[in-house]
């Protein structure tokens, strides 16, 4: 079993009003890692105190595209933080293919900034990547076209793009170490539901991923109809409590 992690998009409401206490609860519940998605106004080496006091590791963090301007200021957030890889999204339109193909020049760029640094660079997907442009999901254009890149899989937004999530991680296998995990109606402007309670094969589709590529199973929330920490807990004991994933509780 792949360990598990909670992007702490998920509880941003409370992680501005308080990220320790954040991070106490998600350690509290059992969860073995965190996905970074901003610090709240905290410095970097602060919150590497925490984690590591916690007993949390650090699977990944969502931040800015790296560009010429931005990039050794996320090296050393990354450096800092222990983050191994940074993820991000496409950086604008990819509609059109001319528009993929600027979003590839700008994810190589990327790739190059963060190389020295051994920073993995990974695109986080929503539902516009798994839509066809020409015949072709923009996702693959991007995986072919920025070899330096990994696929962090969102499995509910490659449904409601429109292909089966478990062919879609068989397919992706050998690009994808980092899955997001999230459940719903599959409907885009209806709330997520706890990891379990939607209508994705969950099990179908972490039995897809690689086990030799695949390294954290990151549960995430866009937002949620119950109480948010309560989906937290549930999507937790859903996954470990079915041999899904590894927590340490």
């Amino acid at each position: 079993m792949k360990p598990i992690a909670l992007q702490l998009y998920t509880v941003r409401d409370a992680a501005a009003a308080g990220f320790p206490a954040v991070l106490k609860r998600v350690a509290g519940i059992g969860y073995r890692g965190v996905e970074f998605a901003g610090l709240h106004g905290m410095a970097p080496a602060e919150v590497k105190t925490i984690v590591d006091d916690l007993g949390l590791e650090v699977s990944s963090a969502h931040m800015a595209l790296p560009t010429a301007e931005n990039a050794q200021q996320l090296i050393d957030e990354c450096q800092t933080l222990g983050v191994p890889k940074l993820v991000t999204g496409p950086g604008g339109p990819i509609d059109t293919m001319d528009k993929i193909l600027a979003c590839a020049d700008r994810l190589n760029a990327a790739v190059d900034l963060l190389s020295d640094a051994a920073i993995a660079f990974g695109l986080h997907n929503h539902w516009a990547e798994f839509e066809e442009v020409e015949g072709r999901y923009p996702e693959d254009v991007l995986l072919e076209e920025v070899p330096g890149l990994f696929a962090q899989l969102d499995v509910y937004w490659i449904t409601v793009g429109g292909p089966d999530p478990v062919a879609t991680v068989a397919r992706l296998k050998d690009r994808a170490p980092l899955l997001h995990i999230k459940d719903g109606p599959v409907e885009p402007k209806e709330p997520h539901t706890a990891v379990g309670q939607g209508k994705l094969d969950i099990p179908a589709i972490v039995k897809a991923a690689d086990p030799n590529v695949l390294d954290w199973l990151i549960v995430e929330l866009d937002s949620c109809a119950t109480d948010m920490w309560e989906a937290v807990e549930q999507s937790y004991a859903y996954m470990v409590g079915n041999g899904l994933a590894a927590g340490n509780k």
